[in-house]
């Protein structure tokens, strides 16, 4: 199947999570984190303290599942931009969270490694933005302990938490 999907939650939402193209079960169902990945964040979300019913929109930089589940292109990227451009634009959230290097790069336009920018703060276009690891990348190394990629982040969603409520 190759269903277009485009976001889920509520479109008034502070805080917009964007991630990186659908999987199977998106494709399936049409809509964004609704696989183990989509599972694994909702935990973490309401672990955090964040209602992600009420004040989350969550969509993907690519608008339908790549084949054989491969990162997107460039190319890829490219052609989606400004559809997710145009989503952040009309949702109009304070807050930001960029799953993964390919959010990362897509809209921060930054090369970096991902772990030099995960857990801070980048004000880009007056929205305040966090990267955090994808909740995939946790699936595969799902150790609890301190300082571990699940660690560090529950510690950057509570980190977001803080700011969401403090408003």
């Amino acid at each position: 199947m190759k269903r277009l999907v485009i976001g889920r939650g509520s479109v008034f939402a502070d805080l917009l999570i964007i991630g990186e193209a659908p999987g199977a079960q998106e494709d399936l169902e049409g809509k964004p984190y609704v696989g183990k990945s989509g599972k694994l964040l909702n935990e973490l979300l309401r672990k955090a303290g964040i209602d992600y019913e009420e004040d989350v929109y969550f969509c993907n930089v690519i608008k339908c599942r790549p084949s054989k589940n491969r990162k997107p292109t460039t190319r890829e990227i490219n052609i989606h931009k400004p559809w997710l451009m145009q989503q952040i634009k009309l949702v109009d959230p304070k807050f930001i969270i960029l799953t993964g290097s390919t959010a990362m790069r897509a809209i921060l336009e930054v090369k970096d490694p991902i772990s030099n920018l995960r857990g801070q703060w980048i004000n880009k276009d007056g929205r305040e933005i966090m990267v955090i690891f994808h909740p995939s990348y946790l699936l595969r190394f799902p150790s609890k302990e301190i300082n571990k990629p699940y660690d560090l982040t529950f510690k950057d969603l509570e980190n977001v938490s803080g700011k969401l409520y403090a408003l």
